[in-house]
Formats: C-alpha cells, structure tokens, sequence
C-alpha cells in the first residue's frame, strides 16, 4: 500500500482505544510482566508511547515543516517510560496516552499537509534524512508493532499452559 494520510491517521487515532480496550482493568500479571531481561511489559509500553506522543512524532513533523535552516532531529530517548511512568497506574498512563494523541492529531490536522510537504526532510540524528511521509508511515508502524508486542507478551504469560497447541502459536516462539 501507497502512503495516505488518511489511511495513515484511521491508524493512529485508533490505537488508543485499541490499547485501552485490551489493557484496561487487567490485573498486573497481565499487564506488568514482560518476555524477560531487557523487555518490556504492556506498562512500559504505554509509557514508550506516551514519551513518543511528547517528543517525537509531531514535534519532529514540525521541524521537518519549519523554516529553520537545521532540520535535525532531537535524539529520542527509548528508556525515558521507565522514570516517567514511576507511581502511575495503567489506568493513568492509558488516559494520558489517549489525551496526547488526540491532541497530537489535532496538532498535525492542522498543519494543512500538502503532497509537496510530504517530501520535506528532516535530519534523524543517527539514521540521516528522512521525509515527512516517512516519519508519518513510521508513526503508523510504530503503533502497529508496538500492539503486537504487547500481545506477544501478553501471550507468552500462558506459554508453559497450552501444552500441545504450543506448536500451532506461532506468537509464542
């Protein structure tokens, strides 16, 4: 599929409630395990979006759509949930994560994208330049990996209780 910022926000401004819907109210063993070291649980997922919905998606969309001669793109901190998300619920982090996006989607509405717009760059700091239409497919993609993660995770909680079907759950290997 061709990018369209259409196609593109019926993603975005979905996954919170798609999010919400499958997290809220859910007992921790659920929500605050991970797969392991150095893994996330849902939690901490949540808190990942809620950092990106901050800093990075339409903040970067307006550096690319700026006048400034230096296009360069803040780094992204992918570890910075895990401080801010300390002494909230799930329930908070998920309210939070809705109320942002929505405002982010009202924010990047209103920049009247035009098809020129879309080929604009910015600078990523580690990986080099990068389209507005590139950032915004990433944004999508992002969503999108980020709510199989969280399944994933979610199902390798039952991973030793499945006994023979196991071999059929492509999602637990």
């Amino acid at each position: 599929m061709e990018f369209d910022l259409d196609k593109t926000l019926e993603i975005l401004e979905r996954t919170p409630q798609v999010l919400k819907t499958l997290l809220q109210n859910l007992p921790t063993e659920w929500t605050h395990h991970n797969e392991g070291e150095n893994t996330w649980s849902p939690f901490d997922v949540i808190g990942h979006l809620i950092h990106g919905e901050k800093t990075d998606w339409v903040v970067r969309a307006q550096v690319i759509l700026s006048n400034s001669d230096d296009k360069t793109f803040a780094p992204f901190d992918r570890f910075a949930q895990f401080e801010a998300s300390k002494g909230k619920t799930l329930e908070e982090l998920l309210e939070t994560f809705a109320q942002l996006r929505s405002e982010n989607l009202t924010k990047l509405r209103a920049m009247n994208i035009s098809e020129s717009d879309l080929q604009k760059e910015g600078t990523h700091p580690a990986l080099g330049k990068a389209t507005l239409k590139q950032l915004l497919s990433t944004w999508t993609v992002h969503d999108l990996g980020h709510i199989a993660q969280i399944s994933r995770v979610m199902a390798k909680q039952y991973a030793s209780e499945v006994g023979v079907w196991s071999e059929y759950l492509g999602i637990l290997k």
